[in-house]
């Protein structure tokens, strides 16, 4: 079957092929004055209620996920229908059928639905951004990377699929034809976070159905409106009804129970350490009637250092650090919460403005009243451990938004329970270290172990931290977020996650079972 924008070339074509995604240039007029264009158009569409949609069925629920605004709490994003832990049967139900024909659809036509999401996705680009900004305050550039990362992870899951398929066997064993295939698990439970909920939401439903799986997809009740504009997405480059089956859900219910049902094959998960071990914990108990072992795909939470060596370019650091800590409100799992710096940084972050993120400031909400209420408890919890450098409050005239000032902590014992738990906020302390020694030991002292930086001018130092600082993703002389699909594949260690390195070579493998095929060649018939 020909590949879609690939009509005459080979597989290793379009393999070589990919390249990420361009970030637009809000700078530039004319991208400037599309991106004011969806806000409005998206602004028109709000407030409308969404109908749960199981096969055929569409269902309306007596409770609602009300999505709102976080720069404007009054302002509703869409009302949804808040699936149960009742509903988890009919939506195994429909993956199920949808899996036994989807199981044996050609490989290149499974990775020609994805690359057909990437160019509606392109086209789509300025409204799908605008979304973003409004239903989990993103800024312009913020959102747009959330979008660009989707479209990267259509296009190098569909040609990662085809390399799957092309895959051998190490040797030909003599007098045999040796094949290896990877084929499908069955019908997985996808479990997608807020903070990126356009790329890692679609990102692992792709990951999944390019695989030959189907999937139960339970999106953030922070970002479901993101969630059912994928659907729609999914629907208009032609998956077939059950491939995806959304059931947006609020609380344990539902999640639990599709997590334990004993026809889901596998869980990917992305959110908190605390759920990410329940989910590993419930998955590994065998239900009656179940004869597999689940797989659990897990990327949980980070408390990330950057480490900023005597011998390093400050400017460059500081820009670093303060992107890493306050990049999207420090609402990222590879945020650099932790950091050794000059104090030149405190002029750095005063400088960052805060306001409504659909007007493109730096600084927007975090992304509800719990995530409010929790950053500000663990700021009274700083003021306690260490000092208030600059920021350390809330911001309460902007529309009743959930806004937060950068704050930095100094003089922060490394021990201290902001230096250890993961804040996912506006939040940066500052350790002093002894030592480059001392500064590795304390980047290494946490549970986690996700992302981290260096800055250092000392290439003896970068080759000491590449063999001894345990993190999944290290990066030198540059910021700790922002990994590029196929670049930077991303996972992280320890309590971190399972490492699966999602935007890699490696990550489909956990979404398909090899297969080993031997037949023996030359059998002769004796006569009679």
């Amino acid at each position: 079957m020909p590949i879609l924008e690939f009509p005459n070339a080979t597989v290793a074509d379009v393999l070589t092929s990919f390249k990420n995604e361009e970030s637009l240039d809000f700078s530039v007029p004319e991208n400037r004055i599309k991106m004011l264009e969806a806000l409005s158009k998206v602004k028109g569409e709000l407030g409308r209620e969404f109908d749960l949609v199981i096969g055929s069925r569409r269902l309306r629920t007596k409770v609602k996920i009300v999505s709102v605004n976080p720069a404007k709490p009054a302002e509703v994003i869409g009302i949804h229908q808040r699936a149960e832990a009742e509903h988890v049967e009919a939506a195994m139900e429909v993956a199920l059928a949808a899996f036994q024909s989807w199981k044996h659809v050609p490989v290149a036509e499974r990775a020609n639905l994805l690359l057909r999401l990437a160019m509606l996705s392109r086209e789509r680009r300025f409204e799908l951004n605008a979304w973003l900004i409004l239903e989990v305050g993103k800024n312009w550039a913020e959102a747009d990377a959330d979008t660009a990362e989707m479209i990267d992870f259509m296009e190098f899951y569909a040609r990662e699929a085809l390399r799957l398929d092309e895959s051998t066997t190490p040797i030909q064993f003599p007098g045999e034809k040796n094949q290896l295939r990877y084929v499908p698990l069955g019908v997985g439970a996808i479990i997608s976070p807020w903070n990126y909920p356009f790329a890692i939401m679609a990102g692992m439903t792709a990951a999944g159905i390019v695989c030959g799986n189907t999937v139960i997809l339970k999106p953030s009740p922070d970002a479901p409106t993101i969630a059912t504009k994928f659907m729609d997405l999914l629907a208009e480059a032609g998956a077939p009804q059950g491939l995806v089956t959304l059931c947006n859900s609020e609380g344990p219910g539902f999640g639990s129970a599709v997590v334990t049902h004993p026809q889901t094959r596998f869980i990917a998960f992305t959110g908190s350490k605390a759920v990410g071990l329940l989910i590993h914990k419930n998955a590994a108990e065998t239900q009656p009637g179940q004869n597999f072992i689940r797989r659990t795909i897990l990327e949980l939470g980070g408390k990330d250092s950057v480490v900023v060596a005597a011998d390093c370019d400050l400017d460059a650091a500081v820009e670093g650090v303060a992107q890493s800590a306050f990049g999207f409100n420090g609402q990222k799992c590879s945020a650099g919460s932790r950091a050794i710096v000059d104090a030149s940084l405190t002029d750095r972050v005063a400088k960052i403005k805060i306001g409504d993120p659909a007007e493109n400031f730096f600084a927007g909400p975090v992304i509800n009243e719990r995530a409010y209420q929790r950053v500000l408890d663990y700021i009274e919890v700083g003021k306690k451990e260490a000092r208030l450098v600059v920021g350390g409050y809330a911001v309460e005239s902007l529309e009743k938004g959930y806004y937060i000032v950068p704050t930095i902590f100094a003089d922060v014992p490394p021990t201290a329970r902001i230096a250890q738990e993961e804040i996912f906020g506006p939040v940066l302390t500052v350790i002093m270290a002894r030592d480059y020694d001392d500064a590795l030991a304390i980047a290494n002292s946490t549970e986690y172990g996700l992302t981290g930086a260096v800055y250092s001018s000392s290439q003896e130092k970068l080759e000491r931290a590449r063999d001894e600082f345990h993190v999944g993703n290290l990066y030198f002389n540059r910021k700790c977020t922002g990994a590029m699909v196929g670049a930077h594949p991303f996972g992280g260690f320890n309590m971190s996650g399972t490492d699966s390195k999602a935007g890699g070579p490696d990550y489909l493998l956990h979404f398909t079972q090899a297969k080993s095929i031997a037949q023996k060649l030359n059998l002769t018939r004796s006569s009679s």
